[in-house]
């Protein structure tokens, strides 16, 4: 499994980036993803692709796509932008993107909005990836996830399913086995369909609960049970490692990785 992760890079500016994928390249991580959030966004974004593709190439890069961080102006504009930044990603043969809408929603241009143009145009060819959080409607009271899973998934362009972290590992198994039906569904309809699914994995450790304490990630749901001891978050995060490992997910690192000491604990992690 370790040679199968992928690793997501935080940072704020294009040093940052350059020190994190310096330590990538010598401990042998080429799989990583670019967020879209903070200051990864607009021109910066544009100039990380750049900076990235005409400097480290044997990387294999996933960049995120945050319609809402990306909104410019208007609709229009903002999806012709879209457009351009496919064209980029095509440029430095980045082959697949993950497309999210977004923490607020802008009208008539969400995921479902600019796939569905997307299909429509005689556009550049790209693997288009989609987020899926399986806790909204328990713990958030968010209905429609499944409705929108399926409309983007019947529009022929999903190439990847991107799960987002929870810690109710029985909600997750039922919608592990939904997601699994809808894509067998699918995928007979559109042959040329291989929907490949990631997980999210945030590897505990005090630094990370005292954080997530102070300022709870949106949307993302982690029992006070693991919040309040390390050891059981740790024994979870096994058991969460196991349920990817059974489905053949392929799991995401979220969490600050870029030093021999944390990246040490993600390999002991998966060596139990």
């Amino acid at each position: 499994m370790i040679n199968n992760l992928r690793y997501e890079l935080s940072f704020k500016n294009i040093p940052q980036l350059e020190n994190k994928l310096k330590f990538c390249i010598s401990n042998k991580i080429n799989k990583i993803n670019i967020p879209c959030k903070g200051s990864i966004k607009k021109q910066f974004l544009n100039d990380v692709i750049e900076y990235i593709g005409e400097n480290y190439k044997e990387l294999d890069v996933i960049y995120h796509y945050s319609l809402y961080h990306q909104y410019t102006k208007n609709r229009d504009i903002s999806y012709t932008n879209f457009l351009n930044f496919i064209k980029k990603c095509n440029t430095f043969n980045n082959k697949e993107i993950l497309l999210v809408s977004g923490s607020n929603k802008k009208k008539n241009f969400d995921v479902l909005d600019v796939m569905r143009d997307f299909k429509n145009d005689n556009n550049p060819k790209i693997n288009i990836g989609i987020a899926y959080n399986p806790y909204l409607k328990n713990y958030y009271n968010l209905g429609g996830e499944r409705l929108r899973f399926e409309k983007k998934i019947s529009t022929g362009l999903t190439k990847s399913i991107w799960l987002q972290f929870g810690t109710d590992t029985k909600l997750l198994k039922s919608e592990i086995i939904h997601l699994k039906k809808s894509i067998s569904n699918n995928t007979t309809k559109n042959n040329d369909q291989n929907i490949k699914i990631y997980g999210s994995l945030l590897i505990p450790s005090k630094q990370f609960i005292s954080r997530f304490r102070f300022r709870p990630w949106k949307e993302v749901y982690i029992s006070d049970k693991y919040l309040n001891s390390l050891h059981d978050f740790y024994k979870f995060t096994n058991e969460l490692i196991e349920i990817y490992y059974e489905n053949n997910i392929c799991p995401v690192i979220e969490t600050e990785f870029s030093s021999l000491d944390k990246l040490n604990d993600i390999y002991n992690l998966l060596k139990k």
